[in-house]
Formats: C-alpha cells, structure tokens, sequence
C-alpha cells in the first residue's frame, strides 16, 4: 500500500476549485497544506488567495511574483522560435505551466513536503504538463490529483461541498460562470459551457484584454521594437526589462483589438476542445521577431529553424519542457539568433499588426544586388546556367517518360 503523503504543496489560485482542493486535501488526505500562488501577470489582486488560505488554518503560504522569470526564461526563449501551434495557438497556458511546476517542486523541497497537487482535470492538457515537469525535477515526488480521484465531478457537486464546509463561493461562480479563464502576463484563455458550441460566435463579454476591431481607434499607431540576439529589448527606443516590454505590448496591441483567436484545437489526450484565446502583446512580439529575422537570418538557417518549428511547438503544447529534445531544439534556434539584433517598425490598425520596416547593423540585405537599376555586382547573365543545372533532373525525367510512352 503506497505511503500517505504528510505534507502537500498544493498550486493554489484562491479560486473555489482550488479552495475546495486545499479542504479536501486536509479533510480526505489529512495532509498539512503550503499554498502555492503564483504571480505571472495575471491581472488579479492576489492578496484575496492569502486570506482564503489563512482561513483555512494553512500555516505556510507562498505569492512569488515571477513575472520577469517568466518572461525571460519561459515566453523568450520559445518566441525565439516563432512557436505556433497547429499554426496559430501562441502557448500561452502551455509555456506557464513548466514555470509554476518547477517553482512548485523547489517550494516543497525547501518546506520538507512529500508531494505536490495541482487542479487540473483528467480531461485536460495541463495535468500532463504539470505532472511530467513535477517528475523532471523530482522523479521520486508524489503527485496528488483530486480530479482523478475525488467524485466532485460537476459543478453542483464543488458547490455543494463548499457550502457544506464553508468556503467562500463568488457570485459569479454560484451564479454559474459561463466559461473558464486562465489568464497570465501573455495571454487570456477562455473555454467551456458558453463556448463549447463551435459553431456560435463568442460573445464579445468574452473577450477581456482586447477591444473589438470595430471599436479600436480609426488611426494607425507605429511602434518601434528593438532586438538583441532575438529578444526584445526596447519599444521606442526606451530600453525595458522582458515582463515590462510584454506589458507594454499588451497595452498596445489590446487598445488596438489585436491578438483575438478562436481555436478548435487537439489536446494531447485526444480530443478536440474551442478555446478563444486573447494574445495582444505577444501577436505583436511574433511579427516583429519574424520581421527581424527577415533581414538578418540567412536563408537556409531560416527554413530549417521554420522546419523545426512545428515539432518545438508540440513539445510546448504538450509539456515536454524539460524534456532533452525540446533542449536540443532550443540550442539551435539560440544558436540561429546570434546575430538577430536591430529594429523593427510596425503599425496596428483595427485587429491587425503589419511591419512597415525593418533595419540592423547585421543585415544581409543588398540594395545593390536586389535594385532594378543598373549595377556592378551581380552578372544575369549567371542565371541561365544556374536554371539550366537545376533543371537538368527534370528534362532527363520527361526525357525517360516519353520514352515509356508517357506523355502526361
């Protein structure tokens, strides 16, 4: 029979899942509980969570705000390699999960606990991200997940319980919120009930960080962000530290009604879920990357970094942050931005984001060789045995087929 963990560090939002989940942890596991909240950016007074926690006799009690490690090490990192996945979801959920485990796991080490929990469901993709970061940096952790377990399975049932034991349960949450939300510093990420009909449109009280297209100013706004070695370091030439910069982008971009998304996406444990998902800062950071790498990444190292960009996004998506593969990647894309240094100049206009320009002191860029005038460097005249090389595979080939009497 495995051993009853004694001492539980749960990742705690204050929420009444959570709220629930700390109860059930001391009254069903008899566990001592340590919160865990963790600040990334998620616009919500976390004070609330301290309070609920104290409430609930919890004696140790972490809110670490790790906004610029988030930022840093999570969001730029992946954002160096133009992360999309099924070609249009910017990870937002995805790349905070490795953050909050990993602080989750030096939490309970350093308090003497025996196991980590989190609230994910057993329908979901973060309790796979959650769990496979726990055993990267502890394999020997237990790893407590009440939705797998517990028969609270509906929403009655959570209320039911909190009622019974007397946790506090927010009007809107006893009033049946319509959809769920994960928030963080890159992005809003809104499913479930009113949104689980793909084939009606969300409803605007959804969107939370962005004013409708039709709403955003009828001028144009220009921006200027500056690279170094792929990262973000400036917007209008003011020099800003990485969560600073994201925050500032999703001011922009919000106040613009850009980075709105509804996906019907496939989930690592099979099924297909619809999320509307609201990235305004970080829609801005993937064209002005992609724009920087336009003029100062060379062509073969581009489209290779563009080959590997799937499998690197599914990895993310998936939760093998810490796995090897996904660490091999990320030495040959940081390798590729060595030299990814200089400016771009966008425009936001009404839900879209274009560049207008680019520039870099290591630019590969020649005038003289692209310009339509007349110039010194580049013969024409070359380009005929070039085609002519490269189509010598094709003229044998037709050659060979209307031998065979094939003639289409």
């Amino acid at each position: 029979m495995a051993k009853q963990p004694k001492k539980v560090v749960l990742a705690y939002s204050g929420g009444l899942d959570t709220s629930i989940i700390l109860k059930w942890l001391q009254e069903e596991k008899g566990c001592e509980v340590v919160t865990f909240t963790a600040d990334l950016g998620q616009g919500e007074e976390l004070e609330p969570a301290r309070r609920k926690a104290e409430a609930c006799g919890v004696k140790e009690i972490f809110i670490d705000d790790l906004r610029e490690e988030f930022v840093r090490d999570f969001v730029f990192p992946m954002f160096r390699a133009n992360a999309l996945y099924e070609g249009l979801y910017l990870l937002g959920t995805s790349i905070a999960r490795p953050l909050i485990s990993k602080r989750q796991i030096e939490i309970a080490h350093m308090v003497g606990a025996d196991a980590v929990c989190h609230g994910a469901t057993g329908k979901g993709n973060d309790q796979v991200r959650f769990e496979l970061a726990y055993y990267a940096q502890d394999p020997e952790i237990k790893v407590i997940a009440p939705w797998r377990e517990w028969d609270l399975n509906s929403r009655t049932k959570l209320i039911e319980y909190a009622e019974k034991h007397g946790i506090e349960i927010t009007t809107d949450k006893r009033g049946e919120a319509p959809f769920s939300v994960d928030a963080n510093l890159l992005h809003t990420s809104s499913e479930g009930k009113a949104l689980e009909d793909p084939a009606v449109e969300a409803p605007e009280f959804v969107y939370q960080r962005t004013v409708s297209p039709e709403a955003a100013p009828d001028k144009a706004t220009y921006i200027e962000v500056g690279f170094k070695r792929g990262d973000a370091v400036s917007i209008d030439s003011e020099d800003m530290s990485p969560a600073t910069i994201l925050t500032k982008l999703n001011e922009l971009g919000g106040a613009n009604g850009i980075g709105r998304l509804d996906l019907l996406e496939n989930r690592y444990v099979g099924m297909k879920s619809r999320g509307i998902y609201e990235t305004p800062g970080g829609t801005i950071l993937l064209m002005a990357h992609r724009g920087i790498e336009q003029i100062t990444m060379d062509k073969g190292a581009m489209h290779l970094k563009d080959e590997l960009m799937p499998k690197y996004a599914e990895l993310v998506y998936n939760g093998y942050w810490y796995s090897p593969e996904r660490e091999m990647l990320q030495a040959a894309i940081d390798k590729s931005q060595e030299l990814v240094d200089g400016t771009v100049r966008l425009k936001l206009y009404k839900g879209s984001v274009n560049i207008v320009g680019r520039s870099s002191p290591y630019s590969l860029y020649s005038q003289e060789h692209v310009t339509f005038e007349e110039d010194d460097v580049y013969d024409q005249a070359d380009a005929g045995g070039f085609i002519k090389i490269n189509a010598l595979r094709l003229r044998l080939l037709k050659a060979r087929d209307r031998k065979a009497g094939k003639n289409n």
